[in-house]
Order: structure tokens, then C-alpha cells, then sequence
């Protein structure tokens, strides 16, 4: 019997613990290593790495993409990508979806995890239909939650909707890992009898449960899952490879895996892990377990963020208001899953509520967004007085919010001209304009202090 398993330390496990501010010059030494070890793939782009990069690293992340690909020749690059949002947290137009995701393929990524954060599969159409006409994965997503309005049936025929849209894979994504084991056996049972595509689990080791929902997933069938090597598992980030390893061998399954080389990705980390803590990135708080995230469902990326956020604020004795506040804003909201960018506009609102010292005298212009229709369909029923404060008369679109964008991509890039060096640099600007444009300058900069010399060989 096999499963398999997805390596995230080079994305999620480095998003959920120390907020994607992982450079690649402190992981460029493992990829040959990662590459050796008999992975299903390497979770290493997408999600908010593309932001991380360009906002807190300097780094170009197309440029990171090319250099893991240039080092990782054999196991498969994974990224997650958020359909119609692309990376960004708000809907783009389809040309700049499509050209998104044709420069990603052309540069290296294999599998494209793809998920819309209101499971409104209209706005993954496009993302799935491109990334299949580049002759890549599409591994259609379904947001995982628990709420009055969520239950078995519905998330079956989500699974039937993807397999009709094309997908190759479905993952359940528990981001806030509160699936508990006999939740994803029932699940993964129900996904094997009503579709034919491999079923992959994402979950988190947040409340503890995650690798005894593993192991219940694969006991009912599930083929991939995904894992963080040890000094990066655990906690708010995935449960470790090595531990899920070592229990499915003794279960009988084939992993794949080379342990020694495990062993020697585990001791590369383990420095870097300690420095992160030293430096104040890494907060001991994401490293426990938080039984708590099972009645406030708060996904890893989500807490480190509004740890930060009420740190920059000296506020962080206001944690447990906020993390109160937060399921109560999300059931105003219709019960979406808290997956970005839904957790970052149901957190952000919640704190706004707290330290305002009144509920919802702020609104954030992602939530008036959201009310508009311009996210998708709401799950559930939102709170009726709360959308007539936010739309009035307004009347909010029911259909696909893309089909009322005009194309962005050709006038961006005429418009930006020079500022842009190439299609890539039109895509970053897209995604994060002022962001982008304050990359490029200093990238500039950078190079412009850039001092070349070339010896040349005196003759006798």
C-alpha cells in the first residue's frame, strides 16, 4: 500500500511559523537534498510567498521559482494559487489569471493547488482550465470548515463539481487543522466513492489532532498528505514528515521517503529554526498546541498575522477578545471558511472591533467588498442589518464578479512601460502595485551599486 507525501517547508510550514520571512538564501542549500528524498512533490511558491517576496525580502519571486527549479530536477513543484485571486486578496480579470498562471508553468511549477476561499468554484474555472491547456496539474481544492450550514452531502458534491471541471486531484484543505479523524475518514471515504481523481489531505498540527486525522485519512484511503519536516513541523505548521513517516511504515504503507536523507534536511533546519527564535520571528506561542483554534477555527498563517498585527499595535493583551470576536464576525459573514483572503478580512475586522471598542463603527473596505458580491457567493446567510449598513440601496451582484472586470494585462503593462522589465514584473505589479513599484526601484538601486570586474591575463 502507498501514500505519499508533500514536503511544505518551503511554503506553508514557513507562512504558518514564522509568517513567510523564510529568504531563499537560508534554504538554498537543502533543494538537491528535498529533491533526493522520494517526495510526491515540494510545496515551495504561491500562497503568500509572491507577497513575502517582493513586501519584506527583496527578493523577485519569479527569480526564486527559477532558482528552486534549477536546483530541484526530479520531484515535482507544487504551489497553491487562489483562483480568480491569483496571489493577491482581491479578483483580477481572466487575461491576467491566464498569463499568471502560463508564466508559472514556463517557469517551473508542476502541480497547481487551486481553491476559492468561499468554495464558489466559478472562480477557479479559469486558473484550472489554463494550468490543464499548459499541460500541467490542476489540484482543485476544497475549503475545509465546520459550521450549521456544512455537512457531508455538500462537501461530496463539491467533489463532483471539481471532477467536472477537469481536475486531476481534489485536497481537502483543513487550514485551520480542527478535522478530527473520524470527520476525514467519513470524508475521504465519501470523495473515493463519488469521484475517481486522487484525494490529497491538508491539515495543521494546531489543536493536535493532525496526525491522528492522517491516519485515519489514509485508513480510508487517501493518497497524498501533506507534511513539515520536524524542526518546522508541528505547532501552527503541518505535522512532521519524519513522525508520519515512521507510524505509516509500521502501518504497512510505502512513503517513498529516504530517511537519511530526512535526517540530514531535519539538521539543516534545525540551526535556522533556532535563529528564527533568537531573532523574535519565530514566537513559541505558534509552536504548542491550541485547542482553542477547535472553537475559533484559526489557521496557522491567520494567528502568527494577527500576532503581529496586535504586536505592532501593543496589543497583544487583546488576543483573546480578538480570537473571541473572530467566530462571531464570521457567522456575520455567512460562515465562510476562514482560508485567505476570507481570514485575513474576518481577523482584521475582528480586531478592528476590539480595539475600536465597537463592533463594526469600522468596516474595511474588504468586507464592503465582500458584501458587494465582488469575493463570490456567501456559503451561508449573512447578518441582514449588517448588509444594509454596508450596502444601503445597493444592490449586490450574484453573478461572477471576473465577467464584469475588463481585461487588465496589455493596458498594465502600457501604462507601466519601462518600470516593468518583462511580463513577470507586469504580473507583480498587478498583484501588488505600490509594492511592485518600491521593489523595482530599490532592485534598481541594488544594482546600480553593482560593480563588475573582468581580469583579463597580462602577456609576457
Amino acid at each position: 500500500m502507498k501514500v505519499r507525501l508533500t514536503e511544505t517547508v518551503l511554503r506553508d510550514a514557513n507562512q504558518s511559523l514564522i509568517a513567510t520571512r523564510m529568504p531563499f538564501s537560508d534554504f538554498e542549500g537543502i533543494l538537491e537534498t528535498l529533491d533526493e528524498a522520494g517526495y510526491h512533490s515540494l510545496e515551495c511558491w504561491g500562497g503568500a510567498t509572491f507577497d513575502s517576496c517582493l513586501r519584506y525580502l527583496s527578493e523577485d519571486p519569479w527569480e526564486r521559482l527559477r532558482k528552486i527549479k534549477a536546483k530541484v530536477k526530479k520531484t515535482p513543484l507544487q504551489m497553491l494559487l487562489r483562483g480568480q485571486n491569483i496571489l493577491g486578496y482581491k479578483h483580477y480579470p481572466d487575461d491576467v489569471v491566464r498569463k499568471f498562471v502560463q508564466h508559472a508553468a514556463m517557469n517551473g511549477m508542476d502541480i497547481f493547488r487551486i481553491f476559492d476561499a468561499l468554495n464558489d468554484f466559478r472562480n477557479i474555472e479559469v486558473a484550472i482550465d489554463e494550468t490543464l491547456k499548459q499541460g500541467k496539474h490542476a489540484q482543485g481544492c476544497i475549503c475545509y470548515t465546520t459550521s450549521p450550514i456544512h455537512n457531508l452531502d455538500k462537501y461530496a458534491a463539491m467533489g463532483k463539481e471539481l471532477e467536472a471541471l477537469g481536475v486531476q486531484s481534489i485536497c481537502i484543505k483543513d487550514m485551520a487543522g480542527i478535522m478530527g479523524p473520524q470527520e476525514a475518514y467519513d470524508l475521504v471515504k465519501a470523495l473515493k466513492s463519488s469521484v475517481s481523481v486522487p484525494i490529497v489531505l491538508h491539515t495543521h498540527s494546531t489543536t493536535g489532532l493532525g496526525p491522528i486525522t492522517y491516519i485515519k485519512a489514509v485508513e480510508a484511503g487517501c493518497d497524498v498528505i501533506d507534511t513539515a519536516i520536524s524542526s518546522f513541523g508541528g505547532g501552527t505548521s503541518q505535522p512532521p514528515t519524519e513522525t508520519m513517516h515512521y507510524a505509516l511504515q509500521q502501518l504497512g504503507y510505502d512513503t517513498g521517503l529516504n530517511m537519511v536523507n530526512l535526517q540530514k534536511i531535519n539538521n539543516y533546519y534545525r540551526p535556522l529554526k533556532d535563529r528564527y527564535i533568537q531573532s523574535g520571528q519565530l514566537d513559541p506561542y505558534v509552536m504548542g498546541t491550541e485547542t482553542d483554534a477547535l472553537i475559533y477555527q484559526i489557521p496557522g498563517g491567520m494567528l502568527s498575522n494577527l500576532i503581529a498585527q496586535l504586536k505592532a499595535q501593543n496589543a497583544m493583551d487583546k488576543l483573546p477578545e480578538v480570537l473571541t470576536e473572530t467566530p462571531r464576525v464570521r457567522e456575520d459573514l455567512g460562515f465562510p471558511p476562514l482560508v485567505t483572503p476570507m481570514s485575513q478580512m474576518v481577523g482584521v475586522q475582528a480586531a478592528t472591533n476590539v480595539l475600536v471598542g465597537e463592533r463594526y463603527k469600522n468596516i474595511s473596505k474588504e468586507v464592503k467588498s465582500y458584501f458587494r458580491g465582488e469575493y463570490g457567493r456567501a456559503p451561508g446567510k449573512v447578518n441582514e442589518a449588517l448588509a444594509k449598513k454596508v450596502l444601503g440601496d445597493e444592490t449586490p451582484i450574484t453573478g461572477r464578479f471576473a465577467d464584469t472586470l475588463e481585461p487588465a494585462f496589455e493596458k498594465t503593462k502600457a501604462e507601466i512601460g519601462e518600470m516593468a522589465r518583462n511580463d513577470e514584473d507586469v504580473l507583480s505589479y498587478i498583484a501588488f502595485p505600490q509594492i511592485a513599484e518600491k521593489f523595482f526601484k530599490e532592485r534598481e538601486e541594488r544594482e546600480s551599486k553593482t560593480v563588475n570586474y573582468t581580469i583579463t591575463k597580462k602577456e609576457d
